[in-house]
């Protein structure tokens, strides 16, 4: 239980952690291991800072925002001249399609901006920085919806509703082992030469992808970089190709919410359409629930197969879901002992990867780790949703789990040991978001 007093104490430190990151133009997704900005990173780094400083979340994403491209897409880093991250901008090419003089990579990651912004605006609502939100989603609304049309004609072209990924990193959950079958059909050809820097940061190397899955990445990274990250090759040359239901739900989840930003703008043409994609997305994703596990499945185009491994992704309707009988039957999964209520656990937040399956790896990135992140982002959408018990009792979890003050970029489920990169300022902005949110 957090006490007051424990509370004031955590909050203290997810201030500092964020301020420590701040070099004054973005906040570093982490001190060492991740020197620059990262997208989902940014978006739920902004919602903790605007816990405390409005004006300064909302520079965080327009920091973010400078790096889109033509396209619409906002791709996943926006690299600082911060040196001894790699791959680097060099690696990815992309010096044709960024904007001039912004060095991005070349992929995207999950859609949460709207979902910052409209956490934004409705923390704003009433006080003195009101109206410099309001003005600010004025000015930049266009470019957030040419993002979201970017995804939705690009990524979801075939009309399924669902948005396929060139990347595992594109998920945000580079390794989890929902992509190993996909991945298995990588064959790397020859690479340029590298030499990773995540190891030298990580001391133990157990906890981070292989080298064998590191050359996949790099190679699907050069696939896309040799036809110039053209979007109409992208289907036809690049190796892995997977509709990820995560991403479809966080993306119907933010349509959603710009849709409600549209509508104070008093855009409501592009609100109706913003929601037909919202709806569209949703029941895609519950279409995708397999009746054995109950568990949502990306789909491997490669193989025209579904993917029906028991990860976190799975939940993905507990994002998006209008349906209530869909939602009720994924909370009692959650509680069960696959997940929740599984024998050990040093908190009661989710895994990354079922305890239960034969692919969990306690250690191992988003092979098995709980990631406090997912914790709030998976409790955020059940309270939206009228369910306040789950959100009562992650929030109690999760807080206590963030009460060692390290701030990890994710934790050892039984031993509760922080794990990955400390002081990792999208844990730290959650965390404030946990306590400015009344229980």
């Amino acid at each position: 239980m957090t006490t007051q007093k424990s509370g004031r104490r955590i909050a203290e430190a997810a201030r500092d952690v964020l301020r420590t990151n701040d070099t004054g133009t973005l906040v570093k997704a982490a001190p060492n291991l991740y020197p620059h900005q990262w997208s989902w990173d940014a978006a739920f780094v902004a919602i903790g800072i605007a816990t405390f400083d409005i004006p300064r979340a909302l520079a965080e994403l327009e920091h973010l925002r400078r790096g889109q491209w033509n396209s619409g897409m906002i791709p996943h880093i926006v690299f600082s001249d911060a040196p001894g991250y790699f791959p680097d901008a060099a690696r990815w090419r992309t010096a044709a399609a960024s904007p001039p003089g912004v060095a991005t990579s070349g992929i995207c990651q999950p859609a949460v901006h709207a979902i910052a912004l409209e956490r934004i605006r409705h923390r704003a609502a009433g006080g003195p920085h009101e109206a410099a939100v309001l003005d600010y989603l004025r000015r930049t609304f266009d470019s957030w919806l040419a993002w979201h049309r970017w995804l939705h004609d690009i990524r979801g072209a075939d009309g399924s509703g669902l948005l396929t990924i060139h990347h595992g990193w594109e998920s945000g959950m580079d390794n989890s082992p929902r992509f190993d079958a996909a991945y298995a059909r990588v064959q790397p050809g020859e690479l340029e030469p590298f030499v990773r820097t995540d190891t030298a940061v990580v001391a133990d190397v157990g906890q981070r992808p292989t080298d064998g899955e590191y050359a996949r990445y790099l190679w699907l990274v050069q696939q896309l970089a040799d036809i110039g990250y053209r979007d109409e090759e992208a289907d036809a040359v690049c190796d892995f190709a997977v509709k990820d239901v995560f991403a479809s739900a966080v993306f119907a989840v933010a349509c959603d919410d710009l849709a409600t930003i549209a509508d104070a703008l008093g855009r409501e043409p592009d609100a109706r359409t913003l929601r037909t994609w919202a709806i569209d997305s949703a029941l895609a994703v519950d279409a995708t629930i397999d009746p054995a596990t109950g568990l949502a499945c990306d789909v491997d185009l490669r193989a025209g197969a579904p993917i029906s491994v028991p990860c976190i992704s799975g939940f993905a309707p507990l994002l998006s879901t209008r349906d209530g009988a869909v939602r009720a039957s994924q909370e009692t999964l959650l509680a069960g002992t696959g997940w929740l209520g599984a024998p050990g656990l040093a908190f009661r937040v989710p895994c990354s990867t079922s305890p239960a399956s034969s692919a969990f790896r306690a250690r191992q990135y988003w092979r098995g780790p709980t990631w406090p992140v997912l914790t709030w982002l998976l409790a955020f959408q059940a309270r939206r949703h009228g369910s306040a018990d789950l959100f009562d009792s992650l929030r109690r979890a999760s807080l206590s789990q963030l009460a060692d003050l390290k701030f990890g970029e994710y934790y050892e489920p039984f031993t509760g040991e922080p794990l990955g990169s400390a002081r990792q300022s999208w844990t730290a902005a959650v965390a404030l978001e946990w306590l400015a949110t009344e229980p």
